[in-house]
């Protein structure tokens, strides 16, 4: 949670000063784990983090839905891919700060003994491992960067964690547009899913360049990259079909979030209440691909 020293001003009623929960943690610079914790309605995130997603707001009024239904792609994914392709070993890359429903505690409400790896960049998620470790000894969260994907296989934790002689459900959910360069991305991909066995499954959604951007769109989205450490690269449909080449596409295979299913799990509520189904028609042509792959080879 967002550290506050509340006496710190010395001036009655003013603003609580805010402090990171660790020294080695920038609050002054917004930071994309955070503002999405906001979009959410978290707690886990500081004043420029909320300045800059007013902004985005501002421009794209659909972010903070689109940010629900992402996570209720992420959760019932996760459950599908539990509960019907049984699947007990998840790889989750960018995985962000804890929130609603977190992947362990969606595997784990399918199947106790399901492994979970949390893998993400932020030392904030780092701060945040005791929390999730006291939960479960199933699941761990390792500080570490995609952009050097085979240092990141080799991690003992992950070795020691998973068996890659056994299906792994890699989840890239709503982290390959931090990585600007186009043959880079394509590269960290390769060389993750190379590292799959047969009858592992991809889990990935990714922003996508729209036909038509706004003058505060682009406004917004320059700012952003400016003042974030990560930026945002906007990618046609085409070039995120990318991400999926070589891969079977399960349910609605790569779609625009509105239009995104898979299997029965549509039919039951779960992760409903992060968003409800009847609220996802409102983001109807909003440019974020989300889809599900299956690693046959």
């Amino acid at each position: 949670m967002a550290q506050q020293d509340t006496g710190s001003t010395g001036a009655p009623g003013a603003e609580p000063v805010e402090r990171p929960p660790a020294p080695d943690i920038d609050i002054s610079r917004p930071h994309v784990a955070r503002m999405y914790d906001y979009f959410l309605g978290g707690k886990n995130n500081y004043a420029a983090d909320r300045l800059a997603a007013e902004e985005a707001l501002k421009a794209t009024p659909e972010v903070r839905l689109a940010a629900r239904a992402n996570r209720r792609f992420l959760i019932k994914s996760v459950r599908w891919l539990a509960q019907e392709a049984g699947i007990r070993q998840f790889l989750d890359i960018g995985s962000g700060l804890p929130t609603q429903q977190n992947v362990h505690e969606v595997a784990q409400s399918v199947d106790k003994d399901a492994r979970v790896v949390y893998v993400d960049n932020d030392p904030l998620v780092r701060v945040h491992a005791d929390v999730l470790l006291a939960t479960t000894p199933n699941t761990i969260v390792l500080e570490a960067d995609m952009r050097d994907p085979k240092a990141l296989l080799n991690r003992p934790e992950i070795r020691e964690h998973l068996d890659f002689t056994k299906p792994v459900a890699l989840l890239l959910v709503a982290v390959l547009h931090f990585v600007r360069d186009d043959d880079e991305a394509y590269a960290i991909t390769d060389t993750l899913y190379e590292a799959l066995p047969p009858g592992s499954y991809v889990v990935l959604s990714h922003v996508m360049l729209p036909e038509h951007l706004s003058e505060g769109q682009k406004e917004t989205l320059a700012t952003y990259n400016t003042r974030t450490a990560t930026g945002l690269t906007l990618r046609t449909r085409d070039q995120i079909a990318r991400f999926f080449q070589g891969l079977t596409p399960i349910g609605s295979g790569l779609s625009l979030i509105a239009d995104w299913s898979i299997g029965d799990s549509d039919r039951d509520s779960y992760g409903d209440d992060v968003i409800s189904i009847d609220e996802i028609p409102a983001l109807k042509g909003f440019p974020l691909m989300c889809g599900v792959a299956r690693v046959d080879r």
